[in-house]
């Protein structure tokens, strides 16, 4: 997809405050600081829009990024960091959960992780948890560039393994650094919120070193 036009949206806590315009919807789901915003702002061309930062749980909110006028990005706070209480995590879950299984507009969820690591726990949980509800997940493992190449498929298998990732479920290896994957990543977006008629990324194959 060529970005022409991206603008931060809302900051939501509930659905009156969601966008009623029924454009299709993707979420971005994730540890803290697992690089979602910095997945955002290099899909959309964007230095900034998508605010990083060092401090886990800075994401409290659904922040919404509409891009083109066809599309949003959905980005939820990060789970994971021990150091927000229990009651916020609770509350988060609780909005997280109604939206996932309410929002009409949701089109995919991508599951953002680290290639470095093995899946934690916690990301197994959101996956099993998006998979019993048949929710669509594209599994993105970022941080590609801080692997040297003759290892990615090493960690690609080990992610897939450990994950144990359906046959029905996409996964792109991506690095915010390089840009690899993000055209794959688009054209994957672009076919299941209905944007075009293009190919989905074959769930079991494997990207090789160059």
């Amino acid at each position: 997809m060529k970005v022409t036009q991206a603008e931060f949206v809302i900051s939501a806590v509930g659905p009156d405050q969601y966008p009623e315009d029924a454009l299709p919807e993707i979420g971005l789901a994730g540890r803290s600081n697992v690089g979602k915003s910095s997945l955002i702002n290099r899909m959309i061309n964007r230095k900034n829009l998508a605010r990083t930062s060092s401090t886990p749980g800075k994401t409290q909110h659904l922040n919404y990024y509409r891009i083109n006028e066809e599309l949003y990005f959905v980005d939820f706070p990060g789970y994971g960091y021990a150091k927000v209480s229990k009651t916020q995590r609770q509350v988060w879950g609780k909005m997280i959960e109604k939206y996932l299984l309410e929002r009409e507009p949701l089109k995919l969820v991508l599951l953002i992780v680290d290639l470095r690591h093995p899946p934690t726990k916690d990301d197994e949980m959101m996956y099993d948890w998006l998979k019993h509800y048949d929710i669509p997940i594209c599994v993105v493992a970022t941080k590609a560039d801080k692997i040297p190449k003759s290892r990615w498929q090493k960690h690609v298998k080990q992610m897939k393994e450990c994950l144990a990732l359906r046959k029905t479920d996409a996964f792109v290896m991506y690095s915010s650094e390089t840009g690899l994957g993000k055209e794959e990543l688009w054209a994957h977006i672009e076919s299941i919120a209905g944007l075009q008629q293009a190919d989905t990324i074959q769930p079991d194959s494997e990207q090789t070193a160059e």
